[in-house]
């Protein structure tokens, strides 16, 4: 078992580890996940233990005995993964727990069902009835987590959704995964696993709060419109009045014939929102020529050929902009970044800065953040001591 405690190498006090969450990594073939689990969460009389990965016994079985275990006023939620990232960086075949304790947090849950038939309507209304109903407890924080189906292919959707029901309010968010291969997915609340469904978490907490974001990718001079599409299957068919594969690849200065899935990670398709450029990853090139998206896209949009910048100094800016050093991060890391690392030999390098800066969370097949579905993107939420102390 792998564990970190928040802060300083040194070990926290008593007040420390009452407030702060704590993080566990075990290998997901282990004899008894779920009593190596407990004797960590117990103590902490947790408000929601997170769990991210595909443990031998199943997700659904591992959350209903620790639900067991901790009683009803504990939620217990997690998903499948295509990696983990635990106490010690990226891991691998491994299931990470996060326990938040429930003397400084508070939770609720709402799922998002049927996402095949994108009921907005009754999605809206459910967010806002647990608005609601949570309230707002004056002088503490609050922020979203909304773990998605990356099959369901609706993070857009669901986004917007949020940001319209419950305005200002932080979300991050990942989507889940099967392993490397597209494989069906498990999003799991209190033991019982919700097909169909996405989860989202509404948390309050004693402490501060900030969100970060980092990707690895600059805007070129070279642009594109997307002049043909499939949004409901987020396919381009052209750009620029071409076959898209044909013209994506005349903008990389790439053969056709030649593409990779690395040079699609080299070389991603930016899409502008107000200052920012957001990533829309290219998953493969379609039998007839087009290329498919991990993300949204509609005819009209206008694309932007994206460059690799460092990988790891850039995301050690980000987390230094902070306010302060983080007791924790909630991160959403796209699966597509950690590959990247591997091929380019960083991958031990970019899991010594997860470690440096207490990051838990999972690789996923896409992030949300500030109202948007993006790809190749690092998203978290830092957990910072209040400035109160």
């Amino acid at each position: 078992m792998t564990e970190h405690w928040p802060g300083s190498a040194a070990r926290p006090d008593e007040a420390a580890r009452s407030l702060a969450p704590v993080t566990l990594s075990l290998p997901a073939d282990a004899g008894d996940l779920a009593a190596s689990i407990l004797d960590r969460m117990q103590p902490l009389a947790p408000a929601l233990v997170l769990l991210f990965g595909e443990p031998r016994e199943g997700l659904v079985s591992l959350g209903r005995r620790l639900c067991s275990a901790l009683g009803r006023e504990c939620r217990v939620v997690g998903c499948s993964s295509a990696g983990e990232i635990g106490p010690s960086g990226y891991c691998r075949d491994s299931v990470v727990a996060i326990g938040f304790p429930g003397a400084s947090f508070r939770v609720a849950t709402c799922l998002l069902r049927d996402q095949a038939h994108v009921p907005v309507t009754d999605w809206m209304a459910s967010l806002r009835r647990l608005d609601a109903g949570f309230g707002r407890r004056p002088g503490r924080s609050r922020f979203g987590v909304l773990l998605a189906d990356a099959q369901a292919r609706q993070e857009d959707v669901l986004v917007a959704t949020l940001d319209a029901a419950i305005p200002d309010l932080p979300v991050i968010g990942g989507s889940a995964a099967g392993g490397l291969g597209f494989l069906p997915t498990c999003q799991m609340v209190d033991g019982a696993a919700h097909p169909g469904a996405a989860v989202f978490l509404l948390v309050e907490t004693d402490l501060a709060v900030a969100e970060v974001s980092f990707a690895h990718f600059k805007p070129s001079d070279r642009r594109a419109v997307v002049t043909a599409a499939d949004p409901q299957n987020r396919i381009i068919w052209e750009l620029n009045a071409e076959p898209a594969a044909q013209e994506y690849a005349r903008l990389a200065g790439l053969r056709l014939s030649e593409l990779t899935a690395a040079d699609f990670a080299r070389h991603p398709l930016l899409q502008r929102t107000g200052r920012r450029h957001h990533v829309r990853a290219i998953r493969a090139i379609t039998q007839d020529g087009g290329l498919h998206l991990l993300s949204g896209i509609e005819a009209g949009n206008i694309l932007t050929l994206g460059h690799a910048v460092d990988m790891t100094r850039g995301f050690a800016e980000a987390m230094d902009a902070l306010p302060r050093p983080p007791l924790i991060v909630l991160g959403f890391d796209c699966i597509l970044r950690r590959l990247a690392l591997q091929r380019a030999g960083m991958e031990e390098q970019m899991s010594q800065l997860l470690a440096r800066y207490h990051v838990g969370g999972f690789n996923t097949y896409g992030e949300q953040h500030s109202g948007m579905h993006v790809n190749q993107t690092f998203v978290g939420m830092a957990l910072m001591p209040p400035e109160n102390g």
